[in-house]
């Protein structure tokens, strides 16, 4: 198969869909890789490198677009990559369409086949091409809103870990998922007062057996939210459904129950947020504030680390472009049931259930199209 990994165009993305490592894997394997020229630029990964392990350079992303049958991608197609999509065409990467109906729409129109990162689901419920970013972003978000809390950043002025003789800082986590596992887990080193709001009773019962003494697993509940959140520091929304729009657990009025000078840091922002007062923003320009509450909203996080994430993401996503590239897309999805799940778009048909609800589409039977 011939593969395509053309250059990230979402603002400060530097992270790009394949390490030259995994183009070595590839091309061992008999498929011809084509790079945009520059592609790895980002995450410290020159074009020599990818030419040493068997891809060839091409200078223009039409190249890409025009030859290859399936492209790579880490963040979703932009409107002109749209344009250049081809019927029969394979694009793998994220693309969160539940919370973007309008690039659905191109996608169906396109007769492509859409693959989603995010929607490959294992039989335990695992998420593994959501998780190596799930864990960077998580990780993250207590770093983001540690340093917006400082004055200079328009915050309230409390450093999480407390010092001696002073009270530290309290932080919510609401999901806990793998983001919000590594949002505690960040919190809690630093000395925070962490509670983590989940509806799972066993992941609260694991959580409750593996988190240190200052972190409080809570059953989720509206009142007990509401409860907690005058005591907030730090928010961090870490809620997900996959394939699905994130439940919306922060409204509008709750915000004046929360300090001024707070950070609300909003992880299910691919998937429309978690927060009613949530809209994206950039790395460029990360913060905007409602009610005196500090939003940061960023939806490409993990790519301000690109080189952490780069090979985080190959790691995971590499067994599956395999698998994809050596038996095609309806044999692999008819072999293996977590590609199956990734199928969110198959020629002008929304097969995923989550998708399709959110963008109020029929859902067409998975079955019928790999028949």
């Amino acid at each position: 198969m011939i593969i395509g990994i053309p250059k990230e165009r979402k603002p400060e993305e530097h992270r790009v869909a394949l390490t030259p490592g995994g183009a070595e894997i590839l091309s061992a394997a008999g498929h011809k890789l084509l790079v945009e020229t520059g592609a790895g630029l980002g995450s410290e990964f020159t074009d020599d490198d990818y030419r040493q392990y068997g891809a060839s350079i091409v200078e223009k992303p039409e190249t890409i677009f025009a030859q290859c049958e399936m492209v790579l991608h880490v963040k979703e197609p932009t409107p002109e990559e749209c344009s250049l999509l081809r019927s029969g065409q394979i694009v793998f990467t994220y693309l969160h369409l539940a919370a973007n109906a309008a690039l659905a729409k191109k996608l169906i129109a396109k007769d492509i086949i859409a693959i989603a990162y995010e929607t490959i689901q294992t039989e335990d419920k695992t998420l593994p091409l959501l998780t190596p970013m799930s864990e960077v972003a998580g990780r993250m978000a207590i770093q983001q809103g540690a340093k917006f809390l400082e004055m200079a950043q328009g915050g309230n002025g409390v450093l999480l870990g407390g010092v001696p003789g002073v009270d530290p800082g309290t932080v919510i986590v609401l999901g806990g998922g793998v983001a919000g596992t590594n949002a505690a887990k960040s919190a809690c080193g630093l000395g925070a007062n962490v509670y983590v709001f989940d509806k799972n009773l066993d992941r609260l019962r694991y959580l409750s057996d593996v988190m240190p003494a200052n972190c409080t697993p809570l059953m989720y509940k509206p009142a007990t939210l509401r409860r907690l959140l005058p005591q907030a520091d730090v928010i961090v929304g870490a809620v997900l459904l996959a394939g699905a729009r994130a439940p919306r657990l922060v409204s509008r009025d709750m915000l004046a129950l929360i300090k001024k000078g707070a950070v609300m840091v909003d992880l299910s922002i691919d998937q429309g947020g978690c927060f009613e007062t949530s809209a994206p923003t950039t790395h460029r320009k990360p913060t905007f504030v409602v009610d005196g509450v500090i939003h940061y909203c960023v939806a490409n996080m993990p790519g301000a680390v690109a080189k952490t994430s780069t090979l985080a993401l190959t790691n995971a996503t590499l067994p599956y472009v395999q698998n994809i590239a050596d038996l095609g897309w309806r044999e692999a999805a008819r072999q293996h049931s977590d590609i199956a799940k990734g199928l969110n778009i198959v020629k002008g048909n929304v097969c995923h259930p989550g998708v399709a609800e959110a963008i109020e589409l029929p859902c067409v039977d998975l079955s019928r199209l790999l028949a």
